[in-house]
Protein backbone atom coordinates (compact mmCIF):
# COMPACT_ATOMS: atom_id res chain seq x y z
CA UNK A 1 0.00 0.00 0.00
CA UNK A 2 1.31 3.43 -0.91
CA UNK A 3 2.36 5.43 2.15
CA UNK A 4 0.60 8.77 2.41
CA UNK A 5 1.34 11.98 4.29
CA UNK A 6 -1.48 14.21 5.45
CA UNK A 7 -0.54 17.61 4.07
CA UNK A 8 -2.51 19.31 6.85
CA UNK A 9 0.21 18.06 9.22
CA UNK A 10 2.95 19.97 7.40
CA UNK A 11 2.59 23.07 9.59
CA UNK A 12 2.81 20.97 12.76
CA UNK A 13 5.93 19.19 11.53
CA UNK A 14 7.55 22.48 10.58
CA UNK A 15 6.74 24.02 13.98
CA UNK A 16 8.47 21.22 15.90
CA UNK A 17 11.82 22.48 14.58
CA UNK A 18 11.16 26.20 14.85
CA UNK A 19 10.01 25.81 18.48
CA UNK A 20 13.08 23.96 19.75
CA UNK A 21 14.25 25.39 23.10
CA UNK A 22 17.56 27.20 23.49
CA UNK A 23 19.64 25.06 25.87
CA UNK A 24 22.89 25.71 27.69
CA UNK A 25 24.67 22.44 26.97
CA UNK A 26 26.86 21.66 29.97
CA UNK A 27 26.91 17.89 29.58
CA UNK A 28 29.60 15.65 28.08
CA UNK A 29 28.86 16.94 24.59
CA UNK A 30 27.75 18.42 22.36
CA UNK A 31 28.64 21.88 23.59
CA UNK A 32 27.00 25.02 22.28
CA UNK A 33 28.18 26.30 18.93
CA UNK A 34 29.98 29.60 18.92
CA UNK A 35 27.99 32.10 16.81
CA UNK A 36 30.85 32.32 14.32
CA UNK A 37 30.77 28.55 13.91
CA UNK A 38 27.00 28.47 13.64
CA UNK A 39 27.13 31.05 10.87
CA UNK A 40 29.32 28.77 8.77
CA UNK A 41 26.57 26.14 8.69
CA UNK A 42 24.49 28.49 6.56
CA UNK A 43 27.31 29.55 4.24
CA UNK A 44 26.52 28.80 0.60
CA UNK A 45 27.60 25.44 -0.80
CA UNK A 46 30.24 24.84 -3.42
CA UNK A 47 31.12 21.54 -5.04
CA UNK A 48 33.65 19.10 -3.64
CA UNK A 49 35.90 19.53 -6.72
CA UNK A 50 35.88 23.33 -6.63
CA UNK A 51 39.37 24.86 -6.37
CA UNK A 52 38.06 27.24 -3.71
CA UNK A 53 36.93 24.28 -1.63
CA UNK A 54 40.35 22.66 -2.00
CA UNK A 55 41.85 25.78 -0.41
CA UNK A 56 39.45 25.44 2.53
CA UNK A 57 40.47 21.78 2.89
CA UNK A 58 44.19 22.62 2.92
CA UNK A 59 43.73 25.39 5.50
CA UNK A 60 41.65 23.09 7.70
CA UNK A 61 44.33 20.40 7.65
CA UNK A 62 47.05 22.94 8.44
CA UNK A 63 45.19 24.24 11.50
CA UNK A 64 44.35 20.70 12.66
CA UNK A 65 48.07 19.97 12.88
CA UNK A 66 48.35 22.86 15.32
CA UNK A 67 45.37 21.51 17.26
CA UNK A 68 46.97 18.05 17.55
CA UNK A 69 50.47 19.53 18.07
CA UNK A 70 51.83 17.38 15.27
CA UNK A 71 53.69 17.51 11.97
CA UNK A 72 51.83 14.44 10.68
CA UNK A 73 50.93 15.07 7.05
CA UNK A 74 47.93 12.74 7.21
CA UNK A 75 45.75 14.92 9.44
CA UNK A 76 42.22 15.13 8.06
CA UNK A 77 38.60 15.38 9.19
CA UNK A 78 36.51 12.22 9.09
CA UNK A 79 32.94 12.65 7.88
CA UNK A 80 31.17 11.19 10.90
CA UNK A 81 30.98 11.43 14.67
CA UNK A 82 33.94 10.77 16.96
CA UNK A 83 32.94 7.12 16.93
CA UNK A 84 33.58 7.06 13.17
CA UNK A 85 37.07 8.43 13.78
CA UNK A 86 37.55 5.76 16.44
CA UNK A 87 36.55 3.10 13.95
CA UNK A 88 38.82 4.60 11.29
CA UNK A 89 41.78 4.00 13.61
CA UNK A 90 40.71 0.48 14.49
CA UNK A 91 39.82 -0.52 10.91
CA UNK A 92 43.05 0.77 9.39
CA UNK A 93 45.51 -0.35 12.06
CA UNK A 94 44.17 -3.85 12.77
CA UNK A 95 44.35 -6.88 10.51
CA UNK A 96 42.83 -10.25 11.42
CA UNK A 97 45.11 -12.04 13.88
CA UNK A 98 47.04 -8.94 14.98
CA UNK A 99 47.96 -8.84 18.65
CA UNK A 100 46.32 -5.81 20.23
CA UNK A 101 46.25 -4.47 23.80
CA UNK A 102 43.12 -2.56 24.80
CA UNK A 103 43.38 -0.56 28.03
CA UNK A 104 39.83 -0.38 29.41
CA UNK A 105 38.73 1.71 32.38
CA UNK A 106 35.47 3.24 31.20
CA UNK A 107 32.63 3.18 28.73
CA UNK A 108 34.47 4.51 25.69
CA UNK A 109 37.71 2.59 26.13
CA UNK A 110 35.48 -0.50 26.21
CA UNK A 111 33.91 0.63 22.94
CA UNK A 112 37.35 0.52 21.31
CA UNK A 113 37.75 -3.02 22.63
CA UNK A 114 34.38 -4.03 21.14
CA UNK A 115 35.39 -2.61 17.76
CA UNK A 116 38.75 -4.37 17.80
CA UNK A 117 36.98 -7.68 18.35
CA UNK A 118 34.94 -7.13 15.19
CA UNK A 119 38.10 -6.66 13.12
CA UNK A 120 39.53 -10.00 14.17
CA UNK A 121 42.25 -8.91 16.55
CA UNK A 122 43.85 -11.20 19.11
CA UNK A 123 43.17 -8.96 22.08
CA UNK A 124 44.62 -8.66 25.54
CA UNK A 125 42.07 -6.59 27.46
CA UNK A 126 43.66 -4.83 30.43
CA UNK A 127 40.94 -3.74 32.84
CA UNK A 128 41.22 -1.11 35.52
CA UNK A 129 38.55 0.19 37.88
CA UNK A 130 36.42 3.01 36.51
CA UNK A 131 37.73 6.31 37.84
CA UNK A 132 41.39 5.27 37.64
CA UNK A 133 44.09 5.42 34.97
CA UNK A 134 46.85 3.15 33.74
CA UNK A 135 50.38 3.33 35.09
CA UNK A 136 53.54 2.93 33.07
CA UNK A 137 54.01 -0.47 34.73
CA UNK A 138 50.52 -1.56 33.59
CA UNK A 139 51.46 -0.72 30.01
CA UNK A 140 54.91 -2.29 30.22
CA UNK A 141 53.53 -5.55 31.58
CA UNK A 142 50.94 -5.76 28.79
CA UNK A 143 53.52 -5.06 26.08
CA UNK A 144 55.89 -7.71 27.40
CA UNK A 145 53.12 -10.27 27.84
CA UNK A 146 51.23 -9.85 24.57
CA UNK A 147 53.78 -8.36 22.13
CA UNK A 148 51.11 -6.29 20.35
CA UNK A 149 51.32 -4.28 17.16
CA UNK A 150 48.83 -1.77 18.59
CA UNK A 151 47.93 -0.46 22.05
CA UNK A 152 44.71 1.53 22.54
CA UNK A 153 43.66 3.88 25.33
CA UNK A 154 41.47 6.89 26.07
CA UNK A 155 43.11 10.12 27.22
CA UNK A 156 39.93 11.80 28.45
CA UNK A 157 37.40 9.18 29.51
CA UNK A 158 33.99 10.81 29.05
CA UNK A 159 32.25 8.32 31.34
CA UNK A 160 34.47 8.92 34.38
CA UNK A 161 36.11 12.34 33.95
CA UNK A 162 39.59 10.80 34.16
CA UNK A 163 42.65 12.17 32.40
CA UNK A 164 45.03 9.35 31.48
CA UNK A 165 48.71 9.78 32.41
CA UNK A 166 50.73 9.92 29.17
CA UNK A 167 54.31 10.38 30.40
CA UNK A 168 56.55 7.67 28.92
CA UNK A 169 53.81 5.55 27.32
CA UNK A 170 54.61 6.47 23.73
CA UNK A 171 58.32 5.88 24.21
CA UNK A 172 57.61 2.51 25.83
CA UNK A 173 55.44 1.51 22.87
CA UNK A 174 58.24 2.48 20.45
CA UNK A 175 60.71 0.32 22.38
CA UNK A 176 58.34 -2.62 21.88
CA UNK A 177 57.63 -1.90 18.19
CA UNK A 178 53.99 -1.12 18.98
CA UNK A 179 51.77 1.65 17.63
CA UNK A 180 49.91 3.82 20.14
CA UNK A 181 46.29 4.86 19.50
CA UNK A 182 44.71 7.47 21.81
CA UNK A 183 41.14 8.79 21.99
CA UNK A 184 40.95 12.52 22.81
CA UNK A 185 37.27 13.13 21.98
CA UNK A 186 36.45 14.83 25.30
CA UNK A 187 39.78 16.59 25.66
CA UNK A 188 41.51 17.87 22.52
CA UNK A 189 41.47 21.64 22.41
CA UNK A 190 40.60 21.89 26.09
CA UNK A 191 43.39 19.92 27.80
CA UNK A 192 47.10 19.91 26.84
CA UNK A 193 47.87 17.07 24.44
CA UNK A 194 50.98 16.63 22.30
CA UNK A 195 50.77 14.00 19.55
CA UNK A 196 54.40 14.26 18.42
CA UNK A 197 56.10 14.83 21.77
CA UNK A 198 54.16 11.95 23.32
CA UNK A 199 54.87 9.66 20.33
CA UNK A 200 51.21 8.96 19.61
CA UNK A 201 50.62 7.20 16.28
CA UNK A 202 46.85 7.53 15.90
CA UNK A 203 44.70 10.17 17.54
CA UNK A 204 41.23 11.56 16.97
CA UNK A 205 38.61 13.84 18.46
CA UNK A 206 35.05 15.01 17.84
CA UNK A 207 34.06 18.41 16.55
CA UNK A 208 31.27 18.92 19.06
CA UNK A 209 33.10 19.06 22.38
CA UNK A 210 36.09 21.27 23.21
CA UNK A 211 36.06 22.68 19.67
CA UNK A 212 32.47 24.01 19.99
CA UNK A 213 31.83 22.75 16.50
CA UNK A 214 29.03 20.61 15.10
CA UNK A 215 28.81 16.84 15.51
CA UNK A 216 29.40 14.76 12.41
CA UNK A 217 32.92 15.96 11.58
CA UNK A 218 35.93 14.52 13.47
CA UNK A 219 39.65 15.36 13.17
CA UNK A 220 42.06 12.45 12.98
CA UNK A 221 45.83 12.15 12.57
CA UNK A 222 48.14 9.23 11.73
CA UNK A 223 51.92 9.20 12.21
CA UNK A 224 54.25 8.08 9.40
CA UNK A 225 54.64 4.77 11.25
CA UNK A 226 50.88 4.28 11.29
CA UNK A 227 50.64 5.17 7.61
CA UNK A 228 53.40 2.69 6.77
CA UNK A 229 51.48 0.00 8.66
CA UNK A 230 48.43 0.77 6.55
CA UNK A 231 50.39 0.78 3.28
CA UNK A 232 51.91 -2.63 4.07
CA UNK A 233 48.70 -4.39 5.06
CA UNK A 234 48.28 -7.94 3.76
CA UNK A 235 44.51 -7.56 3.61
CA UNK A 236 42.32 -4.66 2.46
CA UNK A 237 40.87 -2.36 5.12
CA UNK A 238 37.52 -4.00 5.94
CA UNK A 239 35.72 -0.63 6.14
CA UNK A 240 35.75 0.95 2.67
CA UNK A 241 34.29 4.30 3.78
CA UNK A 242 37.01 4.78 6.41
CA UNK A 243 39.97 3.40 4.42
CA UNK A 244 42.72 5.95 5.14
CA UNK A 245 44.53 5.50 1.82
CA UNK A 246 41.31 6.10 -0.13
CA UNK A 247 40.54 9.14 2.03
CA UNK A 248 44.09 10.35 1.57
CA UNK A 249 43.64 10.23 -2.18
CA UNK A 250 41.12 13.03 -1.84
CA UNK A 251 42.45 15.02 1.11
CA UNK A 252 46.22 14.73 0.61
CA UNK A 253 47.07 12.84 -2.61
CA UNK A 254 50.63 14.16 -2.45
CA UNK A 255 51.40 11.95 0.57
CA UNK A 256 53.06 8.57 0.10
CA UNK A 257 51.86 6.29 2.91
CA UNK A 258 54.64 3.73 2.42
CA UNK A 259 57.63 6.02 2.88
CA UNK A 260 56.20 9.28 4.26
CA UNK A 261 57.35 11.45 1.37
CA UNK A 262 55.40 14.35 -0.12
CA UNK A 263 55.17 14.82 -3.89
CA UNK A 264 55.26 18.27 -5.46
CA UNK A 265 53.39 19.51 -7.34
CA UNK A 266 50.33 17.92 -5.79
CA UNK A 267 48.74 15.15 -7.87
CA UNK A 268 45.08 15.43 -8.78
CA UNK A 269 42.69 14.71 -5.92
CA UNK A 270 40.74 11.46 -6.32
CA UNK A 271 37.04 11.49 -5.48
CA UNK A 272 36.09 9.36 -2.48
CA UNK A 273 32.75 10.60 -1.16
CA UNK A 274 30.82 13.85 -1.15
CA UNK A 275 32.12 15.67 1.89
CA UNK A 276 29.71 17.82 3.97
CA UNK A 277 31.07 21.21 2.96
CA UNK A 278 29.25 23.20 5.63
CA UNK A 279 30.50 20.91 8.40
CA UNK A 280 34.03 21.41 7.11
CA UNK A 281 33.50 25.19 7.07
CA UNK A 282 32.25 25.03 10.67
CA UNK A 283 35.12 22.82 11.84
CA UNK A 284 37.61 25.14 10.15
CA UNK A 285 36.07 28.15 11.94
CA UNK A 286 36.11 26.41 15.33
CA UNK A 287 39.81 25.57 15.02
CA UNK A 288 40.59 29.02 13.60
CA UNK A 289 39.20 30.50 16.81
CA UNK A 290 41.57 28.34 18.86
CA UNK A 291 44.45 29.49 16.67
CA UNK A 292 43.43 33.12 17.25
CA UNK A 293 43.13 32.65 21.02
CA UNK A 294 46.33 30.61 21.19
CA UNK A 295 46.04 26.98 22.19
CA UNK A 296 47.84 27.51 25.52
CA UNK A 297 45.32 30.23 26.39
CA UNK A 298 42.48 27.90 25.44
CA UNK A 299 43.87 25.18 27.71
CA UNK A 300 44.23 27.68 30.57
CA UNK A 301 40.66 28.92 30.11
CA UNK A 302 39.32 25.36 30.44
CA UNK A 303 41.45 24.74 33.53
CA UNK A 304 40.36 27.99 35.19
CA UNK A 305 36.69 27.18 34.54
CA UNK A 306 37.13 23.69 36.01
CA UNK A 307 38.83 25.03 39.15
CA UNK A 308 35.99 27.48 39.66
CA UNK A 309 33.54 24.61 39.27
CA UNK A 310 35.32 22.59 41.97
CA UNK A 311 35.15 25.55 44.39
CA UNK A 312 31.53 26.19 43.53
CA UNK A 313 30.57 22.57 44.15
CA UNK A 314 32.24 22.68 47.54
CA UNK A 315 30.34 25.85 48.43
CA UNK A 316 26.97 24.09 47.95
CA UNK A 317 27.92 20.82 49.63
CA UNK A 318 28.78 18.79 46.53
CA UNK A 319 32.09 17.40 45.35
CA UNK A 320 33.73 15.89 42.27
CA UNK A 321 33.58 12.10 42.02
CA UNK A 322 37.36 11.93 41.75
CA UNK A 323 38.91 12.75 45.11
CA UNK A 324 41.72 14.97 43.87
CA UNK A 325 43.26 16.39 40.73
CA UNK A 326 46.71 16.49 39.20
CA UNK A 327 47.63 19.65 37.36
CA UNK A 328 50.80 18.18 35.82
CA UNK A 329 49.80 18.04 32.16
CA UNK A 330 51.16 14.57 31.34
CA UNK A 331 50.07 12.89 34.59
CA UNK A 332 46.73 11.31 35.45
CA UNK A 333 43.95 13.11 37.29
CA UNK A 334 40.71 14.97 36.72
CA UNK A 335 39.84 15.96 33.18
CA UNK A 336 39.33 19.72 33.24
CA UNK A 337 36.92 19.70 30.29
CA UNK A 338 34.60 17.08 31.85
CA UNK A 339 33.90 16.72 35.57
CA UNK A 340 32.03 13.86 37.19
CA UNK A 341 30.12 15.13 40.23
CA UNK A 342 29.20 12.68 43.01
CA UNK A 343 25.43 12.38 43.57
CA UNK A 344 24.66 12.59 47.31
CA UNK A 345 23.24 9.44 48.89
CA UNK A 346 19.47 9.22 48.68
CA UNK A 347 19.15 11.81 45.92
CA UNK A 348 17.61 10.93 42.53
CA UNK A 349 20.11 12.19 39.96
CA UNK A 350 17.48 12.29 37.21
CA UNK A 351 15.21 14.62 39.17
CA UNK A 352 18.01 17.16 39.51
CA UNK A 353 18.79 16.94 35.79
CA UNK A 354 15.10 17.39 34.94
CA UNK A 355 14.83 20.42 37.21
CA UNK A 356 17.82 22.09 35.56
CA UNK A 357 16.43 21.38 32.12
CA UNK A 358 12.84 22.41 32.81
CA UNK A 359 13.52 25.59 34.79
CA UNK A 360 16.87 26.84 33.49
CA UNK A 361 17.31 25.12 30.11
CA UNK A 362 20.63 23.75 31.39
CA UNK A 363 21.59 20.27 30.27
CA UNK A 364 23.95 18.09 32.26
CA UNK A 365 24.19 14.32 31.95
CA UNK A 366 23.98 11.31 34.24
CA UNK A 367 26.46 8.51 34.66
CA UNK A 368 27.00 5.64 32.24
CA UNK A 369 27.46 1.95 33.01
CA UNK A 370 28.51 1.25 36.57
CA UNK A 371 28.36 4.97 37.40
CA UNK A 372 24.70 5.32 36.39
CA UNK A 373 22.83 7.17 39.16
CA UNK A 374 26.08 7.80 41.02
CA UNK A 375 27.43 10.83 39.16
CA UNK A 376 26.44 13.79 37.06
CA UNK A 377 28.70 14.60 34.14
CA UNK A 378 29.36 18.31 33.70
CA UNK A 379 31.14 19.56 30.61
CA UNK A 380 32.84 22.93 30.42
CA UNK A 381 33.98 22.64 26.85
CA UNK A 382 35.00 25.05 24.15
CA UNK A 383 32.80 28.16 23.97
CA UNK A 384 31.07 27.05 27.19
CA UNK A 385 34.23 26.99 29.33
CA UNK A 386 33.81 30.35 31.03
CA UNK A 387 33.21 31.81 34.48
CA UNK A 388 29.69 33.06 33.70
CA UNK A 389 28.47 29.55 32.94
CA UNK A 390 30.09 28.17 36.09
CA UNK A 391 28.33 30.74 38.30
CA UNK A 392 24.99 30.10 36.61
CA UNK A 393 25.32 26.33 36.92
CA UNK A 394 26.32 26.39 40.59
CA UNK A 395 23.38 28.64 41.48
CA UNK A 396 20.90 26.52 39.53
CA UNK A 397 22.37 23.26 40.80
CA UNK A 398 22.07 24.35 44.42
CA UNK A 399 18.40 25.13 43.86
CA UNK A 400 17.79 21.89 41.96
CA UNK A 401 19.34 19.73 44.68
CA UNK A 402 17.21 21.37 47.41
CA UNK A 403 14.06 21.02 45.32
CA UNK A 404 14.76 17.33 44.60
CA UNK A 405 15.29 16.17 48.18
Amino acid sequence: MKQMFNVSNAHRVKSSISNLPVRLLLGPGPSNLHPRVNQQLSTHMIGYTDQNYYKVMDETMEMMRYLFQTNNHFTIPITGAGTAAMEACVANLIEPGDNVVCCVSGYFSDRIYQMAQRYGANILKVDRKWGTWFSLDDVRDALVKHKPSLLTMVFGETSTGVKQAMAGIGQLCKEHNCLLMVDTVAALGGVPFFVDDWKVDACYTGGQKCLSGPPGISPITFSPLACAKIANRKTPVANWYLDAMLLGGYWCPEYNFANGTVTTPQPLRRYHHTTPANLVYALRESILMICEEGIENTWNRHQDAAKSLYKGLESIGLKPYLADTNEVFDQGGRLFSLTTVAVPDGLDAKLVMKYLLDKYNIEIAGGLGELAGKVWRVGLMGFNANQTNVKLLISALEEAVKASK
